[in-house]
This record gives C-alpha cells, structure tokens and sequence, in this order.
C-alpha cells in the first residue's frame, strides 16, 4: 500500500526501508535549544523533525508536519503508523515557554504534548529523551500564582510532563537544563528570550532595578554545552535517570552579569551604564510588586519591571542547584571561567548584531555634550 506520508516510506509486509543510522524523532527543532540539538545530531542520527508551520530548511533534517497537541501527532493513522515503525529514539524538546499567553494554553501544549510523544514512544518502542527544566526544583507559592500566572503554570506543567515520564512504563530519561543561553564560543542564538533581552537592556543602561542581593547566582548553561550534554545521553544509550544540565556551585553571581554588560557597553562606544540597584527580594514582595499594582506607570515601565520581577520565579530560589555535568555521558562540567568568558560572548553578540540600535544610542548620548560646546 503506498504511504500517504511523502516523508515516510514502508515497504511490503511493514518493514521500512533499509537504514545506516538510527532515526530520531526531535520536537522543538526550530526553538533556540532544538537548533543546537541538531548540530549535536545530525552527524549520528537520520533526524525527523515535527513540526506545525514554519519550516526548518534545515538540508540536515527531514520535516514531518504535525501538530504536537492533536491525537496521533495530527497524523493520519497510517502516517502515524510508519512513524512508529521508523522511529529509534524520541527527543521532546517542544513547549510553550512564552509565560504571556493564557496559562490553560500552557498547560495544555506542554502536557498534551508530553502525553502524545510518550504515546509514540511507547509505539516505537523507542526510549523517551524529555527537555524539562532545572527550575521544576522551585515549587510556585499561591502568591505565584496569582502574581505570575503564566511562569507558574510553565514549572507546573513541565513538573507533569516528567511525572508522566515516570509513570509511562517506556525508557524515559529527564534532563533538566537552567537557563540556556547562547553558545559559549559565538554566543550565538536562535532566538530572543528572556536572559537575552534582559543583558541587551543592561547594556543599554536600561534596568534601573533587578531582584536580588550582590552575590545572587543566575544559573545559567551555553546551549552548546546544553546539547553536547543530550548528545552524549542519546549516543550512549542511557535508558533512564534524571539529569540536571546546570551551572550549579560556579554559577555566575548577579553583579558579575552587571559588571560584563557594563564593560560591552563601553567597548561599543556607549556610556558606561550604572550597575542596576539589585533590591533583595523579600523587597520586591514587600515594595515593587505592590507599587506596579498601585501606580500609573508608563506601560513600557511597567513591563519591563513585571518581567524582572517574573523572573524571581527561576533566578532566585533553591541555588546553587546540583549539576550532572560531566558525569558519564553527560557531556562537560563548566567552570566559573567558562561560564564569564560566555557570557561575555553573548553579550557582545548581542551588541554585534545591534549596530544600528547602538549607534542611535550612542548619538543620543553625545548629543547634550555637542548641544554644550
């Protein structure tokens, strides 16, 4: 019978066709950690990457378009049946990570989908790789909740997705990153988020407030080193276990990020920007939040403000977490000199790939001294 899936091809009697590699299944491939998976593992693995809409064009990779929350993958049974045939090893690195939109929507893409691919697993007799999140380890108070209903709603779903994992009854390994940030060597990454706004605002001298004390850590890992970690996992067919990717006890500290976005500025021709007023966070509870409710802030303010202050969700409880770094298997430990000397590369990425945005800045600077002369 000929598939109805172009990308899948099954012979007679059900068997696929003949193969030199395993075949891995990757959800997530176009988000900013699911790129790097697939420099990781394009060299060793034929790659089939789920997706809904946007396609990859990735010449590395063979696209299956799908729909992660729909039964079956949004395939049709016989699709889904050649997929289960195919597939060797499952790696689910898609979720809903923007905390802006509803948090039934979150809830919904990111324990339906884990619940759809554990499926699929189970089908393929395939073991499970999930990309959960080392912040699981922060259990959201009921003033979370109320506060930051979309942060809490992303740690509570992530916390079911792995549970389910455990219950599955299929192979399932759980790797916890923190927060990712871009490659340790080009400081390159896909896409902007929250780690990579906040440093592009300290170099531009616009976070006037951040939570925390001085030597507050943000544990944070270059997806490079993220990937390799999954790489060496998958490869060396580890079935089981939970693996926290983290910084742990060589974590940066918050002043360290302030003094590196405060050096990038001054090397890109901008005014040294003042070291943001770091405000313990038990303030924040007692005195900012409260203000942002009860003030008429410029909206653009208040904003930025709700996203620092969102933030003490995953940056500032339960550090410095464990790491399994450099265990067997589990790719390389980084140490505090790794750590500075990539988060000076992404932030100098940042500023490359913002000429135009730094020149504005720095003509807006110069302008009252020329006005003076």
């Amino acid at each position: 019978m000929p598939s109805d899936n172009p990308r899948l091809t099954v012979l007679p009697a059900g068997r696929t066709e003949p193969r030199d590699r395993p075949t891995l299944l990757l959800t997530g491939g176009s988000g900013v950690l699911g790129r790097a998976l697939i420099d990781e593992l394009a060299p060793d693995y034929d790659l089939l990457c789920l997706r809904r809409n946007t396609p990859l064009r990735d010449p590395r990779v063979r696209e299956l378009q799908g729909d992660l929350v729909a039964p079956r993958l949004g395939l049709s049974p016989l699709a889904w049946h050649e997929l289960a045939l195919r597939v060797d090893v499952v790696l689910h690195s898609a979720a809903e990570t923007n905390w802006r939109v509803p948090p039934e929507n979150i809830t919904h893409t990111n324990v339906r989908g884990a619940d759809n691919v554990l499926d699929l697993a189970a089908r393929a007799d395939a073991p499970l790789y999930l990309m959960s999140t080392a912040f699981v380890a922060n259990t959201p108070t009921d003033e979370d909740r109320r506060r930051f209903p979309g942060a809490a709603a992303y740690l509570d779903s992530k916390s079911r997705a792995e549970q389910m994992t455990r219950e599955a009854g299929v192979p399932g390994v759980i790797v916890r990153p923190s927060v990712v940030m871009g490659d340790s060597t080009t400081g390159r990454i896909a896409g902007q988020q929250g780690l990579t706004k906040t440093i592009g605002s300290m170099v531009l001298g616009q976070v006037p407030v951040l939570p925390g004390a001085p030597e507050a850590r943000i544990d944070m890992v270059p997806q490079d080193y993220v990937a390799r970690a999954v790489g060496s996992l998958v490869r060396g067919g580890v079935g089981g276990g939970e693996y926290w990717l983290t910084a742990g006890r060589e974590a940066v500290e918050l002043r360290e990020v302030a003094d590196v976005c405060a050096d990038v500025a001054v090397r890109h021709g901008l005014p040294r920007p003042q070291r943001p007023r770091l405000i313990p966070v038990e303030a924040v509870h007692r005195l900012l939040l409260p203000m942002l409710e009860g003030t008429a802030l410029p909206a653009s303010v208040r904003r930025r403000l709700e996203h620092y202050a969102e933030l003490l969700l995953v940056f500032q409880r339960e550090l410095p977490f464990d790491t399994s770094l450099g265990e067997p298997h589990c790719g390389t430990r980084l140490t505090r000199a790794d750590l500075r000397a990539a988060l000076v590369r992404n932030a100098e990425s940042w500023a490359e790939d913002r000429a135009g945005l730094l020149s504005r800045h720095r003509a807006a600077a110069a302008t009252p001294a020329e006005v003076a002369s």
